[in-house]
């Protein structure tokens, strides 16, 4: 049987190991956030393959090397998709739509700022560039509101050992339909759509991560949406990847990818969907796919 390290959180772990142990992967945990790891002994359980590379970098680096094992999602994978700023760059660059969006890093005074907004209409979007879940994004609807978010982010910047002084200021759609689409070695699996109660969207909420409150509702993804999510895939070279979408009237563009995706219950996803990662799972960790 196929061993496979898990270095995501326990609710993707838990529902993994199911229906991957019966198509013969044994999912096993590998802590990736311990306070300590003894690198200089040999370690105690040995795998076939990992999913997905840890998120903390120096600690990922440290057990990637300590285990020698190939990765769904290697760390190339993780820095691609968590640079914001490359992602919008390079499906901008494929012709892939993605939203108008700036890129300043500090340190930066307030003739940058202005430089970035020129030619954006408020309100506009300013997100950190390598956070994930929403963390730091907020939206300023004048100059005066912008500048007070950029001190903000200064004074985090300012730290000498914050490690991306960047953010990136985007323009706002508003009234956006939120779709998450799940691609698996280029095919797409499933997806949902992220919304808000109406409750939320009356107090004028407008962001819709899970982690902050939106639910995620299975949905059929439409085929031009597949198209998109597929071509994201292909154009960033990820195997196992999270496309975020919004969607206003008759635009839809890229938001941001997941490379680190939470796996969903069951019936987000569509028939086929765990044989699909089986499949992809087997071919990283270099073992042919014998089953019908």
């Amino acid at each position: 049987m196929l061993r496979l390290a898990v270095a995501t959180e326990r609710q993707t772990f838990e529902r993994m190991r199911g229906p991957l142990g019966e198509r013969g992967i044994e999912v096993a945990h590998l802590p990736s956030r311990e306070r300590s790891i003894r690198l200089t002994e040999p370690p105690t359980r040995e795998f076939d393959a990992g999913f997905v590379y840890p998120p903390r970098l120096m600690e990922g680096g440290a057990l990637d090397a300590l285990y020698d094992i190939p990765w769904v999602n290697g760390r190339r994978a993780v820095l691609t998709s968590r640079n914001k700023a490359g992602v919008v760059a390079a499906l901008s660059r494929a012709g892939i739509p993605v939203p108008e969006t700036r890129m300043v890093s500090n340190p930066a005074d307030e003739s940058d700022v202005y430089d970035a907004v020129d030619g954006l209409e408020f309100p506009v979007v300013v997100k950190p560039n390598s956070t994930t879940r929403g963390v730091g994004v907020a939206k300023a609807s004048d100059v005066d509101s912008l500048l007070g978010v950029v001190d903000y982010l200064n004074l985090v910047h300012d730290y000498r050992a914050t490690g991306d002084k960047s953010y990136l200021v985007q323009e706002f759609l508003p009234d956006a339909r939120d779709y998450r689409v799940m691609v698996v070695d280029g095919t797409v699996v499933g997806g949902v759509e992220r919304r808000l109660s109406a409750a939320a969207l009356e107090e004028g909420r407008w962001k819709h991560n899970v982690h902050r409150g939106a639910s995620a509702v299975g949905i059929d993804v439409r085929p031009e949406h597949r198209r998109l999510a597929a071509s994201v895939a292909e154009t960033l070279d990820i195997s196992y990847l999270g496309v975020d979408l919004l969607e206003t009237g008759a635009r839809t563009v890229v938001s941001e990818t997941n490379a680190r995706p939470t796996i969903d219950d069951a019936a987000k996803y569509e028939d086929g969907f765990w044989d699909r990662l089986a499949a992809t799972i087997r071919e990283t960790a270099g073992v042919e796919d014998c089953r019908d």
